[in-house]
């Protein structure tokens, strides 16, 4: 299973970002998919995940109301739009793959090789 992740970039404070996972060689039904961020010396902190069936969502401490994870099962493709964004939020996010919807990074089977996002004016 193969997750590709893009969308990332530079965005100014107070900003938009769409971040994609496309998943490919799975069946994209069978997972739950969640997306990671993380800065250099601090551990992978956990974003947002959505069900197989994109009927729940969880997300990370106030994240909600900014950050919107859904998934389009037909395209193989998860998404996270990203809102109202801080230089707090700078970060490589990674989107991961799992059996279950999960909140710890140790329970996602496949990740996908990050994408950068910078906060910046």
């Amino acid at each position: 299973v193969q997750l590709q992740a893009s969308g990332g970039g530079l965005v100014r404070p107070g900003g938009s970002l769409r971040l994609s996972c496309t998943v490919s060689g799975g069946t994209f039904n069978n997972y739950a998919m969640g997306w990671f961020r993380q800065t250099p010396g601090k551990e992978r902190e956990f974003v947002a995940a959505i069900t197989w069936s994109g009927g729940t969502t969880y997300y990370g401490d106030a994240l909600r109301g900014r950050f919107s994870i859904s998934r389009d099962n037909p395209k193989n493709t998860a998404y996270l739009q990203m809102n109202t964004l801080n230089p707090e939020d700078t970060a490589v996010y990674y989107c991961a793959a799992a059996s279950y919807m999960g909140t710890a990074a140790g329970g996602y089977d496949y990740w996908g090789q990050g994408t950068l996002v910078t906060v910046s004016s």
